[in-house]
């Protein structure tokens, strides 16, 4: 995927339950990535910057993640100095 400064990439995002998408949604306006979470439920992510792409799989990873896996990431980021 090429993304210039001057093309935008909207992402249908349907991996996370219902209810988390407007968490989701609310998480990803606060890092500024526009986005929209419509009545029906799904939520559309508008990617303008690779940046915006590594934001929106950590929060979806965030949602959708098992304590234990969120837990393990952690534990190994801290081990490497991520």
């Amino acid at each position: 995927m090429n993304l210039s400064s001057s093309s935008t990439l909207t992402v249908p995002v349907g991996t996370i339950s219902r209810c988390d998408r407007w968490l989701a949604c609310q998480r990803l306006q606060d890092l500024s990535i526009p986005c929209q979470c419509h009545s029906d439920g799904c939520l559309q992510v508008e990617v303008t910057h690779p940046m915006a792409i590594l934001q929106l799989r950590s929060v979806v990873q965030q949602i959708t993640a098992s304590r234990s896996e969120l837990i393990g990431w952690l534990e190994r980021c801290l081990a490497s100095d991520c």
